[in-house]
């Protein structure tokens, strides 16, 4: 195991499968996810911006993989999670919330919270 606090490592490798998972998910059915997430259907250039957006949470997840990087590894997940539910709520809000759309937010704050937590605890000198 690399040399980062167990809380941590437990917290990249979760998150990191988590967005893996749900890339994969989003890459063989973004009709399925569109319509659990956002309440709406989803077709054309939607689909292959759906693919594409799930080789980014892929990719995601592995470059967040835990490593000798941790603190930019713990950054890069704590920014899209910042970002993902923000982005969310202004969809809820907007009135495009399918049934996991709010779980989906509650997720990504807690997940936030959690590293940011992580982040805090990063020596500064870990590279």
């Amino acid at each position: 195991m690399p040399l980062l606090p167990r809380s941590t490592y437990v917290l990249l490798v979760i998150t990191s499968l988590a967005e893996a998972a749900t890339g994969i998910l989003l890459l063989v059915s973004p009709s399925i996810f569109s319509r659990l997430l956002f309440g709406e259907e989803i077709a054309g250039v939607g689909v292959a911006m759906s693919r594409i957006a799930a080789v980014i949470l892929i990719a995601l997840g592995v470059a967040c993989w835990p490593n000798a990087n941790a603190r930019g590894a713990v950054f890069g997940m704590l920014t899209y999670s910042i970002l993902v539910m923000l982005y969310l709520i202004v969809v809820g809000i907007s009135g495009t919330a399918g049934v996991l759309l709010w779980s989906a937010v509650a997720v990504h704050a807690g997940l936030s919270v959690l590293l940011i937590r992580a982040w805090w605890k990063q020596p500064k000198s870990a590279a």
